[in-house]
């Protein structure tokens, strides 16, 4: 799918087994976010689990992996699982993009593209890091409520929290059923 961006398009598109290079640097360049999820940087099975990693009682089926691409660049990553954890949800398990491609309007574009060709979808969830300002704001702006602060993550995604993991906020975004 391509999507308008002010002063460019992107590519949003399924990964392909030539991604699995640009998609390590990726990980290697969100390094933030995820220290701030998991008290740790990326780990070298995390690209490669992307593919089978799925919250508890999710259908595999309904797994969606989308790689956002600028200029032939892997500059983001979509994870995404329909009908979880109910019918009409969408459970967002990664919604990367580079440092260098945030706060541009690059991830709401994506975000908004791909809510409009998600039918039937009454309700988003994710977790955003508690106080990593980039994914608190970009919730914030696409009208995600945001609940306060859980405790400290045991797992994020399929792999363990490191000593210093932290803390998620739950957040959700209510849609109006098209008609």
């Amino acid at each position: 799918m391509l999507i308008d961006v002010p002063g460019e398009r992107v590519v949003v598109r399924e990964p392909r087994p030539s991604d699995e290079g640009p998609l390590l640097t990726l990980f290697e360049e969100c390094e933030d976010w995820f220290v701030a999820a998991t008290g740790l940087p990326s780990g070298p099975g995390d690209v490669q689990s992307l593919f089978y990693s799925l919250p508890e009682g999710a259908d595999p089926g309904a797994k969606s992996l989308w790689v956002v691409e600028r200029g032939g660049v892997v500059t983001g990553l979509v994870d995404a699982v329909r009908d979880h954890p109910v019918p009409g949800a969408v459970a967002v398990g990664l919604f990367l993009l580079a440092p260098w491609a945030r706060g541009r309007g690059l991830g709401r574009a994506v975000a908004e593209a791909l809510l409009a060709r998600a039918e039937g979808v009454t309700r988003v969830t994710a977790t955003v890091p508690y106080g990593w300002r980039p994914g608190e704001r970009f919730a914030e702006r696409l009208g995600f409520t945001l609940e306060e602060a859980a405790a400290p993550a045991v797992e994020v995604g399929d792999r363990r929290a490191g000593p210093r993991g932290g803390v998620l906020r739950r957040a959700e975004l209510r849609l109006a059923p098209r008609v």
